[in-house]
């Protein structure tokens, strides 16, 4: 690994993006100015990338690329909007909220994202300004949502305890809060704040990013074991809650974790967090932000694909990590506490009970869009829901939602609604598919090489029918497709990972841990459709056959001698099997 370690240290120049943010004046830029220009649907670059730390990107369909630049028209622009939700939790009102922005000024759908938050598409340039406000309106924001900051905090939604939810809710929610960019420029260019009188010739500051924020963008996660359905290791700060006899003692802390890379180079890769010690609830926001400033300090600024936080601890050391935290915070951390095992990383579908009596049920979404779809209408019955509900519902890392926190007696109801809208029917899927994951991709991400969200449903169905063949339709396996290598869907935490390498064309990976704990390694490079079915094949055949009792089917090929055991990202790209 010298080479690589090498190859991450040589910072040059300053990359283009962190010109922008220095010209920005603290995320301004000319966006006010860019979206009142009527005659393009688009903005320049420069404010494009700004309008990340707003939470948006500037998207096109490029279903319509090619015969629009025949007809000679501009791309069919149109932004998406990421919300700010830590935890995933939103009260009735704020999902009838979302709905009706989503019917008035986007595509009339809802994406639920892998960050536990809501996602708008097809919105326009002159739109955008109503819908962010709207969004406010409903007492959320898009602040940080995207961009070089730290972005949505995920949280197990943890339904069966609620009381420890409630407490790392409260915690998690205020490490969100402390940790936005301080600039007012996003209460000034969507929601018309006029700066204070006398205030004009102060300076502003960003006591804790700076003036050029972070290298790249940082997530955080927090995990109530046994669930890891946040995938708190794939996180740049992973906080694992230590309860003692139903008491909240702290956090285990995680660090460098991160799942994006680039083809063809192998000193990009995936990398899952490592623990460095445990802290206590009070303490949380304080080590996330000097484990930020040290991120903020030491990563590349130079070369934007090896900035991520994991590559900063690669290229210093854990220890050297941990001696530098420590001169921070001015004391080390207590060591790591043991802590119950994590068991999955999925979600737990149907009617549950937890404590005081309430209900909760977890609704099967697949790849997390919200629509009327013919027998499923997943956009009316989920607003009939919300109309009736009083509890909350709670988004969940898998792209699925829990309707929470329901009374015996809107049980009834919520389940009627649930059967008349077609919702229910989730339950009888096949568990490869209610274990399946895949990033929006193809027509709207503009990074996509393959499709993702409108092709992994027929792919499953293909492989159900081995499954099938083999006795293991209720069989949990962990599935995921991306369509590029930047890791939004996670797939290098499945069992098996399909990410998108050409139209049509995938690499396949094999091996991750069930509970999302070990990375997965390619088994096949830039196959379609036909190869991938004769891979599997035999693969989950000779699975049924030969696995031991509880064995899951990651561990089973590493013990086969499919794939290798890969524990950390430094190895991800050694001794492929193909």
């Amino acid at each position: 690994m010298a080479q690589q370690n090498d190859r991450l240290t040589q910072h040059g120049p300053p990359s283009d993006v962190e010109r922008i943010k220095d010209e920005s004046n603290y995320l301004r830029g000319s966006l006010t100015e860019a979206l009142q220009e009527p005659l393009s649907a688009g903005i320049n670059d420069d404010d494009n990338r700004l309008m990340k730390f707003h939470g948006s990107y500037l998207q096109d369909d490029r279903d319509l690329r090619n015969e629009r630049r025949k007809q000679k028209l501009e791309p069919a622009f149109q932004f998406m909007v990421r919300v700010r939700l830590p935890g995933g939790v939103a009260t009735p009102k704020q999902w009838l909220a979302m709905d009706q922005i989503a019917q008035t000024y986007g595509n009339n759908t809802l994406r639920l994202t892998t960050r536990q938050t809501f996602q708008l598409h097809g919105i326009l340039k002159w739109n955008m300004k109503k819908s962010i406000k709207a969004i406010n309106d409903a007492l959320m924001d898009t602040i940080a949502a995207c961009g070089d900051v730290n972005r949505n905090v995920m949280i197990t939604p943890n339904p069966y305890q609620s009381d420890i939810h409630t407490e790392v809710y409260e915690w998690s929610r205020k490490l969100s809060d402390d940790l936005l960019p301080k600039t007012r420029a996003y209460h000034e260019i969507w929601l018309d704040e006029e700066k204070v009188a006398g205030t004009e010739q102060q300076e502003e500051v960003e006591p804790m990013y700076g003036k050029h924020y972070l290298p790249r963008k940082f997530k955080i996660g927090v995990a109530i074991p046994p669930a890891n359905d946040v995938d708190v290791f794939s996180q740049d700060i992973g906080y694992i809650a230590v309860v003692e006899n139903g008491t909240l003692l702290g956090f285990n802390v995680a660090v460098g974790g991160g799942m994006g890379m680039t083809h063809g180079d192998t000193n990009t890769y995936p990398q899952i967090g490592r623990l460095i010690g445990f802290c206590k609830p009070e303490d949380m926001v304080k080590v996330a932000e000097q484990l930020i400033t040290i991120q903020r300090d030491y990563g590349n600024r130079s070369e934007r694909k090896y900035a991520r936080f994991k590559y900063t601890i690669d290229r210093h050391g854990l220890d050297w990590l941990k001696e530098e935290l420590t001169s921070r915070l001015g004391r080390s951390l207590d060591d790591v506490k043991t802590v119950d095992q994590f068991e999955h990383n999925g979600d737990r579908y149907g009617w549950t009970k937890g404590i005081k009596g309430r209900w909760h049920y977890t609704l099967f979404i697949e790849n997390g869009r919200i629509k009327d779809d013919g027998p499923l209408q997943l956009m009316t019955g989920l607003r009939g829901i919300a109309e009736i509900h009083t509890g909350d519902f709670r988004l969940t890392g898998n792209q699925n939602v829990i309707i929470s926190n329901v009374t015996t007696a809107k049980k009834k109801q919520i389940t009627a609604l649930l059967e008349k809208h077609g919702m229910s029917a989730g339950e009888h899927t096949s568990a490869l598919r209610r274990s399946s994951m895949a990033c929006v991709a193809m027509p709207t991400c503009g990074l996509a090489m393959a499709e993702s969200e409108r092709y992994l449903p027929s792919l499953i169905t293909k492989i159900e029918g081995i499954l099938d063949q083999s006795g293991l339709r209720e069989e949990e396996i962990t599935i995921r497709m991306a369509g590029c290598p930047n890791g939004c869907s996670r797939a290098a935490l499945a069992e098996i990972g399909f990410i998108g390498k050409a139209p049509g064309k995938y690499n396949l990976y094999l091996g991750a841990g069930f509970a999302g704990d070990r990375l997965s390694k390619m088994h096949k490079e830039n196959i379609g459709e036909a190869e991938i079915l004769a891979t599997l094949e035999p693969i989950i055949s000779a699975y049924a056959k030969e696995r031991k009792a509880g064995e899951h089917f990651g561990d089973f090929v590493i013990r086969s001698g499919y794939i290798e055991k890969t524990e950390s990202g430094l190895d991800f790209h050694q001794s492929l099997k193909l």
